[in-house]
């Protein structure tokens, strides 16, 4: 009797876990939205000088993080001085010309129109003028000089990490370029790809639970907006600009991944990011499995009493 009834009890705890599992992994599967098709993005800042020359010094090395302002490299500023020096020159010359031109102009104003006529006296004042705005041409052109010295000296944009560094002393730099890259370490964020069919569960603010593949510490986020729009590749011109149509079984059908932004609301200590990681993002008040197996258990247990 004993033992009828301690098989039918653990016959009964068998049952209990495999519906309380069963309820789990269906709610899990079934109901949350969630995919493992999540990426660790960032934004990637490609610096390019803004003058040209020879790289003479590089001050950073790779993925070494640097804050905003800090020197990345400099540029050969020789030429840039020498420019400096000679828009220098050109104002002073250009100066010495408006006072005289000014002078001649205000002694032949001073004049009866006996002595000078006003012919003379208009072309004399005119003369001034043109010597105040060649003043100011050769003051724009030290402006500039001035800023093309101060960009031989690049510095960083923002706060993150030096990748990808080929950059080596010597090298010659051209204006637009990119030379170096820095990823904004203050803008990372996950791209997490939903199917279609999860879509109608995902609302703006909802809270996220994102688990990295390369630490099982947790993440947590929460939706900042959902992709309007993907590539249709039906959407292509075919030969003899007739549309390029895609083969499609109608008895199998696979949902678009739509792309859904996740904002990262706090990094815990330890977890270090890094672009391109995979992730497991889930949606939900519930967040992780395991949270979804006490979801399970409460129904069972409540179903029960």
């Amino acid at each position: 009797m004993i033992k009828k009834f301690f098989r039918s009890a653990v016959t009964l705890v068998f049952a209990a876990v495999a519906m309380v599992m069963s309820v789990a992994l269906w709610h899990h599967f079934m109901i949350d939205p969630w995919t493992r098709d999540g990426r660790v993005r960032a934004e990637v800042v490609r610096i390019a000088p803004e003058v040209a020359g020879t790289i003479s010094e590089v001050r950073v090395a790779d993925n070494q993080f640097v804050q905003k302002g800090d020197v990345l490299f400099v540029i050969d500023p020789e030429r840039y001085k020498l420019a400096l020096a000679q828009a220098q020159a050109g104002v002073e010359s250009r100066s010495q010309d408006r006072r005289v031109a000014q002078a001649k102009a205000q002694r032949r104003a001073s004049l009866s129109d006996l002595v000078a006529s006003t012919e003379e006296k208009e072309q004399y004042s005119g003369s001034a003028g043109v010597a105040a705005a060649a003043v100011s041409e050769v003051t724009a052109q030290l402006d500039l000089a001035k800023l093309n010295l101060a960009r031989t000296v690049v510095r960083s944009p923002v706060n993150g990490y030096v990748t990808n560094l080929g950059l080596r002393i010597g090298d010659y730099a051209s204006v637009g370029q990119p030379a170096i890259a820095v990823v904004d370490s203050d803008s990372f964020w996950i791209a997490g790809y939903f199917e279609e069919t999860k879509l109608g569960a995902i609302r703006v603010g909802d809270a996220v639970a994102i688990e990295l593949m390369s630490n099982p510490t947790p993440l947590s986020g929460h939706v900042a907006s959902l992709s309007h729009g993907i590539a249709d590749q039906n959407g292509d011109i075919g030969t003899g600009g007739l549309a390029s149509i895609n083969p499609v079984f109608t008895w199998v059908r696979l949902a678009q991944r739509i792309p859904v932004r996740i904002h990262i609301d706090r990094v815990p200590d330890g977890v270090a990011l890094m672009a391109g990681m995979t992730c497991t993002v889930i949606v939900g008040k519930h967040g992780t499995f395991t949270d979804d197996i006490r979801f399970a258990y409460r129904i069972l247990t409540s179903t029960l009493i």
